[in-house]
């Protein structure tokens, strides 16, 4: 089973995909951070979260590019966070996929898949808050609206979450 969480920044997608995971049973919990620490706010933000997480019994594993290379010790349920930032890593770090990332995660995916009982993808909704980019930022939007398209296609559950209130795209819908 595979699951996309999308919403904007601070709509709730984050605790509803971690309510997700909690649901899913008595499984190895795994998470796919996939922020990189670039400064200390970004270490104490990364520690923080770390910390919230182990009292959920996940294990972190860190993923900045080539998810491919992700290998889980037991199939188990993986929370995937957050895909904004992995597509970007993929797309401007020097060991990313550059001009192939949409196929380079669309591979991990799908590899990742194959390791779990449960996929559940976090991903930011970044389209709707203007209408006039330029330059990189309209390649990154224009790469992670692919991305997010193929998660979509590929997913078994699609929810978008708005102001803490989860909708239903795709699927059955298990909020409760």
């Amino acid at each position: 089973m595979m699951t996309l969480v999308i919403g904007g920044a601070a709509s709730g997608k984050s605790e509803f995909a971690e309510a997700l995971v909690l649901k899913a049973g008595n499984h190895p919990r795994y998470y796919i951070a996939t922020m990189q620490p670039f400064d200390d706010e970004c270490r104490a933000r990364i520690r923080r979260h770390r910390e919230m997480r182990a009292k959920k019994q996940f294990e972190t594993v860190e993923c900045f590019v080539n998810l491919a290379e992700v290998t889980l010790p037991k199939k188990g349920v993986v929370l995937l966070e957050c895909m904004s930032n992995l597509a970007a890593n993929e797309l401007y770090s020097p060991d990313g996929a550059g001009d192939d990332t949409v196929a380079s995660i669309q591979r991990g995916i799908c590899r990742l898949k194959s390791q779990c009982e449960e996929l559940i993808i976090v991903s930011n909704e970044v389209f709707s808050g203007g209408s006039c980019y330029e330059g990189d930022t309209l390649r990154y939007l224009r790469v992670l609206a692919d991305v997010n398209r193929m998660l979509a296609k590929e997913a078994d559950a699609v929810y978008e979450v708005v102001c803490g209130c989860p909708v239903c795209h795709k699927g059955k819908g298990r909020t409760e």
